[in-house]
């Protein structure tokens, strides 16, 4: 009996030893929407409201152009029906003045615009602490390894169970 007792004991504790290396490392990957933390975090900024307060301004004059066009192309099209040939043509110089004016106008304030947009985009601040708070959220939560959802060639499927985007949000602050 003592000798069985020995054995099996003997077996238990090769048993446990033994364990780690049979057991598996079970790696665990977190998935962020990064176009949704980004929009969440800058939603209230004042970059923002200021990018949207000049695109208004931009879209403002631009439609008060459009409307003075159309009001010189009725006003031309009157000239041409009384039969005022010099003063439709005079009209029509002025049209392709105000039009070419508008085309100018609205590259040049669209280009303002995207270097506004790429400027608040490639925020070092927001980038800093966003990949901050993913380490953050990595670590506490033993994830291997966190991808980005917008990389969408990289990531041919995944569970929401480990889309992490909501808690970067909440540990944003936003």
């Amino acid at each position: 009996m003592k000798k069985h007792l020995k054995i099996l004991i003997t077996f238990c504790i090769l048993t446990l030893f033994s364990l780690p290396a049979f057991s598996q490392q079970i790696t665990k990957f977190g998935v962020v929407d990064t176009a949704k933390v980004y929009n969440a975090y800058f939603r209230n900024s004042a970059p923002i409201r200021n990018y949207e307060k000049k695109k208004a301004e931009f879209q403002e004059e631009i439609n008060k152009q459009v409307e003075q066009i159309k009001k010189l192309q009725q006003k031309k099209l009157d000239y041409e029906n009384a039969g005022n040939d010099s003063m439709a043509l005079k009209t029509e110089a002025e049209i392709t003045k105000k039009t070419d004016y508008l085309t100018e106008y609205t590259n040049a304030k669209n280009v303002e615009l995207e270097s506004m947009q790429k400027t608040l985009q490639n925020s070092d601040e927001f980038y800093k602490k966003l990949y901050n708070t993913l380490a953050k959220i990595a670590e506490s939560g033993s994830y291997s390894m966190i991808l980005s959802l917008q990389e969408s060639n990289a990531i041919l499927w995944y569970s929401s169970s480990v889309d992490i985007t909501n808690q970067v949000i909440q540990e944003l602050g936003l």
